[in-house]
């Protein structure tokens, strides 16, 4: 166990042997700024001022050798070699509603939603709360570090569910689709993430996700309608994907998805466009078409791969949406 001084007068918290300075952070309930929680965005940098760390990651990609040399680690990555000082910028805005806890969870079920997405369902040592839209980090055996998956179900319940996408010669994908059979063991960290369903906005919501970003748009889009949103506001939801072979069944849009006012599907590669009647394009650019200067008046949530995100963002902007509508975890 290390103790880790924040360099403010009466801060500090203990991180223990299998926490990094971040995850150790939040469970304290300090608000240390952080998005994808793997080694990828950068924003929860820290300064060592004394002590000395490790990353879990050497090849993190949000790390650079300049860092090394200003001796700035990744708080997400850095694991304390014994008490540390650190020096960070703190924000309130991040200190987690519920703190993340590590815990047991066992594999109940899965159900195919396409071709590659597939719903696994975890039962929890503990239930657990968490606020649609947010992330756990997953440790699968015989898979070297934890993934990133978001819930797809509401909280509540002793279940956590997650749309997985897998992914070619991907070794946590890989582990799950073709080697976790039923009653399989693992270890779940959460729950984690800032890009959550905001309750206390008069705006209507708009959902885009591509890939497994399917799974935190499918708990925001419940989260709302358990809320009581849906009365005095529209959700649409749009889904991209490269082929017509990748779109999602129309039996769950319509039993899980039925009472949003839209699902669109998209898809972008030309090779696909024959014999598809929906909307062709990339995501973005099919959203622009449909909403144009109405995409300003929409609380965004979006997840899905980087390329799609970094447009979606630059899209956004372009149309004049102010950066507190636009809601995402940024998973590089």
């Amino acid at each position: 166990m290390a103790n880790i001084n924040t360099n403010k007068e009466g801060v500090a918290f203990d991180c223990d042997d299998e926490d990094t300075i971040l995850r150790a952070a939040l469970r304290a309930g300090i608000g240390m700024p952080y998005s994808c929680n793997v080694g990828s965005c950068g924003n929860c940098r820290v300064e060592l001022i004394d002590g000395a760390v490790e990353h879990l990651r050497a090849d993190a990609p949000a790390w650079s050798e300049r860092d090394l040399k200003r001796n700035r680690w990744l708080g997400c990555q850095a694991k304390p070699k014994g008490d540390c000082t650190i020096k960070f910028r703190a924000d309130d805005s991040y200190i987690p509603r519920v703190r993340p806890i590590r815990q047991g969870a066992r594999l109940v079920g899965v159900t195919p939603i396409t071709r590659d997405i597939s719903e696994f369902a975890f039962r929890l040592d503990s239930a657990t709360d968490f606020d649609p839209g947010q992330y756990a980090l997953l440790s699968v055996p015989g898979v070297e570090g934890a993934r990133a998956y978001s819930m797809c179900n509401l909280p509540g319940e002793d279940l956590w569910r997650f749309q997985i996408r897998r992914v070619p010669e991907g070794a946590a994908t890989g582990a799950l689709f073709g080697q976790l059979e039923t009653g399989a063991e693992i270890r779940i960290d959460g729950p984690y993430g800032t890009a959550q369903l905001r309750t206390d906005t008069p705006r209507d919501i708009l959902l885009l996700a591509g890939g497994s970003g399917l799974s935190p748009m499918v708990s925001i889009a419940r989260g709302a309608r358990a809320a009581g949103l849906l009365g005095d506001r529209r959700i649409h939801f749009y889904y991209g994907c490269r082929s017509a072979d990748d779109a999602i069944a129309p039996d769950f849009v319509e039993n899980e998805l039925g009472f949003v006012d839209s699902f669109v599907t998209a898809i972008s590669d030309p090779a696909g466009f024959d014999g598809w009647t929906g909307p062709k394009g990339f995501l973005h650019d099919v959203v622009l078409a449909d909403l144009g200067g109405a995409l300003k008046e929409h609380e965004i949530y979006f997840a899905g791969p980087p390329v799609m995100a970094a447009a979606i963002q630059k899209t956004a902007h372009e149309n004049g949406v102010p950066m507190d509508q636009i809601h995402f975890d940024e998973f590089y």
